[in-house]
């Protein structure tokens, strides 16, 4: 019998080896992942984990509360009432839920909704908060599915009727409640909405810088216009800072940290007079009114008047028309609304007093005029031919034989009368209160036998570069810098400006058209107003203002009003010196100021537009027992409207109506200035609502000296 034996098993070594080789290393780079967690990130996930039940709520402030001059309001803060659903405190059963949808629909309108599905929370999620779409069973849904106990808007800016009617069915409604939300209210709407605007969400482009100041996106709001924008850093507050504990649901348990108060933003009161504004509202709309009447179209289609004390610098009115209506732009801004003041060609949302640019027309011949009698081209006694037309030589270059091309005045005399004869001869205080336009083309540019006339007549004219040295130093060619957003600067032009912006040589003619405030002279109401504000304060320009004070939360003031002069042409070398001959100037280098006896001629000029029978604004002022001065101004035009209703026809070009007066005339209170948009012949059309509004200041100053020497 033969027996076999199995063999022997062998043991080997290096696979023990390995086995305990690789344990050991699972095992410490777990002690070693242990280590890392627990003792090298400690702090890190300490923080996670602090995180995961810590939230910081932030707490809105307050904004700030706009005033006029006598302390009525002109922008507050008011309670909203949001009807909300708290998704975690509604009932267990399916049944109540929907009982309470359908019963709160029944009081708010929103559907109550069916069935939710994922395409209707998809749906759901395209809509803002306070938006009208979703019904209110996709709302909550998507609500719970973020944060349960984070409440839902159904319904915003509620009545004070269904607030009280869910605060008494708070026991039947479980999780139904109202939310108390401050908004942007604007008392005086419209009248007022190009100075303060409105509010609008932050932009998205804007997020971070708004987040690191501690705004939350989505709830606060920032200013979009008026001096809710430009004095926004002053009107927005801080806000205030909550550190709770939540649980998993996200509801809060209790705070973590002593709560931080929210800090109310300042308050501000304007130098606006809001009973001055209805009136400068009432004169602007009465004469649009009454001449779109009289043509049985659309004649005027916007205008603007301003108001302001000229020592000072205190604008009292700021008015245009069309507008809109700020409290529209309350809540969020309707598109449809937007859209359609954007797509306005007459501008409602700008604030045309500061950024619209028109020709100034007439009332800029006081910049030609102060110019030409310091610079010696003219004396208050020089007498001037003024026929009805003049034929000028218009030249582009030195050697160029020029063509004749035919300059006119304004057609017709103050009783509307065609004035083919002209005015006759005039000194040149007359000129200035007749408003001839042949004799500021000869002085702006000069009458002598190189341009035509049969003998030197003005020998030497102001020219172009001497007449903007003049206009800037009254208030042209610059932003004024007023605390209100979107002034543009308007235009004086220059021979270096034409050329470099239409490719052509400055020529003879332009210089005579931009004498009188045309070609390419543009110009904002509020600088036509600064022009004034000028002269009548004696060479002294004011630094035009919106703002009288900072108050805060307790009225107390933090900024009074201080008036700011910006130059005195009559000491402030604002003036560069040329040296003019042949129409050819050349600066010498050396400044120098305007003579007050200049002033004070420019000023007599103005006055005689009153007083003179044939002065232009002698029928609207003559027998007013308070002395006035003024100029009035008709500047022809040929803008992108005009030219898409085929008006610009030489000849014939549609005309803008302006109108400038100040009183009393010794010492100023008050200065206006009023815009009508193709309203024409500026004294029948602007002169009347200039009128109106300084007749309305004084009756209103009358109100007030009888009301405080009565006591009332």
């Amino acid at each position: 019998m033969t027996t076999t034996t199995s063999p022997r098993l062998r043991f080997e070594t290096w696979r023990m080896v390995v086995v305990y080789a690789i344990a050991t290393a699972v095992f410490g780079l777990l002690v070693l992942r242990l280590f890392s967690l627990q003792i090298l990130g400690r702090d890190e996930w300490q923080d996670l984990a602090v995180e995961n039940y810590t939230r910081e709520v932030s707490v809105p402030a307050p904004r700030g509360i706009i005033y006029d001059r006598n302390g009525y309001v002109l922008a507050r803060n008011v309670a909203s009432y949001n009807l909300i659903i708290t998704p975690a405190y509604l009932p267990d059963d399916e049944a109540d839920i929907q009982r309470i949808y359908r019963e709160v629909s029944a009081v708010t309108g929103v559907p109550a909704g069916g069935p939710v599905t994922r395409e209707s929370l998809e749906e759901a999620k395209k809509y803002a908060a306070c938006v009208p779409g979703p019904p209110i069973a996709d709302l909550v849904a998507l609500g719970d599915s973020l944060a349960p106990y984070s409440p839902v808007k159904i319904k915003c800016n509620i009545g004070d009727e269904i607030a009280r009617l869910v605060r008494e069915k708070a026991v039947d409604w479980p999780g139904v409640s109202v939310e108390v939300e401050p908004i942007r209210d604007y008392p005086t709407g419209s009248l007022t909405a190009n100075v303060i605007g409105f509010l609008g969400p932050i932009p998205a482009a804007f997020e971070e810088e708004y987040i690191a100041r501690g705004f939350v996106p989505n709830r606060d709001k920032i200013g979009y216009a008026g001096v809710e924008l430009s004095l926004d850093d002053i009107l927005t507050g801080k806000n205030g800072k909550r550190v709770v504990e939540v649980d998993v649901a996200g509801k809060e348990i209790r705070n973590l940290e002593p709560p931080i108060a929210p800090v109310p933003g300042n308050n501000v009161r304007l130098t606006i007079d809001t009973r001055l504004q209805a009136a400068a509202e009432a004169a602007l709309m009465a004469e649009i009114n009454y001449w779109n009447t009289w043509f049985n179209r659309i004649q005027i289609s916007s205008g603007v008047v301003i108001a302001a004390n000229p020592k000072t610098g205190e604008i009292l009115a700021m008015v245009q028309y069309p507008t809109y209506e700020n409290n529209r732009m309350a809540r969020f801004i309707p598109a449809y609304y937007y859209e359609q003041l954007s797509q306005d060609p007459r501008h409602p949302l700008l604030n045309n007093a500061i950024s619209g640019e028109y020709p100034p027309g007439s009332v800029f011949k006081l910049s030609t005029a102060t110019g030409a009698l310091n610079e010696g081209v003219v004396t208050p006694q020089t007498v001037v031919e003024t026929p009805g037309k003049i034929d000028l030589v218009e030249k582009f270059t030195p050697n160029d034989p020029g063509k004749e091309r035919p300059f006119v005045d304004w057609i017709y005399n103050r009783n509307g009368v065609i004035n083919e004869a002209g005015f006759g001869r005039l000194d040149f205080l007359r000129c200035i209160a007749y408003s001839s336009n042949v004799c500021f083309y000869k002085v702006g540019g000069g009458y002598n036998k190189a341009t035509g006339a049969p003998v030197d007549e003005i020998k030497e004219g102001l020219g172009i570069y001497r007449l903007g040295e003049y206009a800037r130093a009254l208030g042209y060619g610059a932003v004024s810098g007023i605390e209100l957003p979107g002034e543009t600067d308007g235009l004086i032009p220059s021979p270096q400006w034409k050329r470099i912006n239409t490719g052509e040589n400055w020529s003879t003619g332009d210089t005579y058209i931009a004498s009188v405030g045309q070609g390419y002279v543009v110009a904002t109401p509020l600088q036509v107003l600064m022009s004034g504000m000028t002269l009548s304060n004696d060479g002294k320009l004011m630094q035009p203002t919106i703002l009288r004070e900072v108050l805060d939360g307790e009225g107390r003031i933090v900024r009074p009003f201080t008036p700011r002069q910006r130059w005195d042409i009559t000491v402030d070398p604002l003036i560069q010196s040329y040296s003019c001959d042949a129409g050819y100037c050349d600066q010498t280098g050396e400044k120098k100021t305007v003579r007050p006896e200049v002033v004070k001629q420019v000023q007599s000029g103005m006055r005689q537009a009153v007083t003179d029978p044939l002065g232009t604004l002698h029928k609207l002022f003559a027998d007013y027992p308070i002395a006035v001065a003024g100029k009035t101004g008709s500047a022809e035009y040929c803008d992108d409207v005009a030219l898409a209703q085929n008006r610009c026809q030489f000849g014939s070009w549609p005309v803008h109506a302006w109108t400038l007066a100040y009183a009393p005339y010794d010492n100023p209170e008050i200065i206006v200035v009023a815009f009508a948009y193709n309203g024409g012949e500026g004294a029948s059309v602007a002169g009347p609502i200039v009128q109106r509004v300084i007749k309305a200041y004084f009756e209103l100053k009358a109100i007030d000296i009888a009301q405080s020497q009565g006591g009332g």
